[in-house]
């Protein structure tokens, strides 16, 4: 399988390249909305929307109040769509998420300040707003790949292409990117990224379970410290301490009950604390 994603800025028309990608390839296009409805189909899309790349009013509003929790579920939407087959992913910063697989390519589309203020304007937007929308645009998307993943939403290195589109048009930028997601280099080793997609869905929906678990009532944080991790597709393996093996067989339990759990290897040490 392969990924495309497009990071793009405002009036650029990176959505539309994006979109033209995808039909010409053949390929499922994942915007926003399809993740977040990924998201609904998985029980949590209030935890995802809240992790989002257009805040309404400076970071305090859209910092989630558990942005890990939230962050690796905003992720397993993304993984369980690639897990799919080939697709062309829209934002949410699914070029980090997916920027460890061979056959992912990356693509920036940018433009200067006037390209985009006349492709705004020409798309029906009032003259005098524009330039306002592209900068808080741009801050909120740039604040969210910074806040979120510590990275810089600008820097050309996070990105396989940088199509800079003052001179060059649409059907040329998408016609350059499917010339490169066609090259054997970019499709890489189908076989590994299908395992390790399959590996790394399990595994977010493992820490998911054991998350929630941790945080219920029942749970007391001071008893009892354990870990979830993925050995191979299917295989779950269970460590560290536990109080008391009520505990142990219930983190087992829900663990096993968890789509694609196969195996699990339970390794919970049982320590009484007086």
């Amino acid at each position: 399988m392969q990924f495309i994603t497009f990071s793009r800025k405002l009036g650029t028309n990176g959505a539309r390249i994006a979109k033209r990608v995808s039909e010409q390839m053949g390929y499922a296009f994942h915007s926003t909305e399809t993740i977040e409805t990924m998201a609904r189909g998985m029980g949590f899309n209030d935890d995802i929307s809240n992790v989002n790349d257009k805040p309404s009013s400076g970071f305090r509003r859209f910092l989630p109040s558990k942005p890990k929790i939230q962050l690796d579920r905003l992720s397993l939407a993304i993984y369980e769509l690639a897990n799919k087959g080939n697709a062309v992913f829209l934002g949410r910063g699914s070029y980090i998420f997916l920027r460890s697989y061979q056959c992912a390519l990356h693509v920036r589309v940018t433009a200067s300040m006037e390209k985009r203020i006349q492709n705004l304007i020409q798309r029906g937007f009032p003259h005098e707003t524009v330039p306002e929308m592209i900068k808080k645009s741009d801050n909120e998307r740039s604040g969210y790949i910074k806040l979120f993943f510590n990275s810089d939403w600008d820097n050309p290195e996070m990105y396989d292409i940088v199509l800079n589109m003052d001179n060059i048009s649409e059907d040329f930028a998408a016609d350059t990117v499917i010339h490169m997601a066609r090259s054997e280099k970019i499709k890489g080793r189908l076989n590994e990224v299908t395992q390790a997609l399959e590996k790394m869905c399990l595994l977010q929906r493992v820490s998911g379970v054991h998350a929630a678990l941790m945080e219920a009532e029942t749970f007391d944080p001071m008893s009892s410290n354990t870990e979830v991790s993925v050995l191979e597709p299917g295989c779950v393996q269970l460590t560290g301490v536990a109080n008391d093996q009520a505990t142990k067989d219930v983190i087992e339990k829900a663990i096993q009950e968890v789509k694609g759990v196969q195996k699990i290897d339970n390794k919970i040490i049982v320590v009484k604390y007086k």
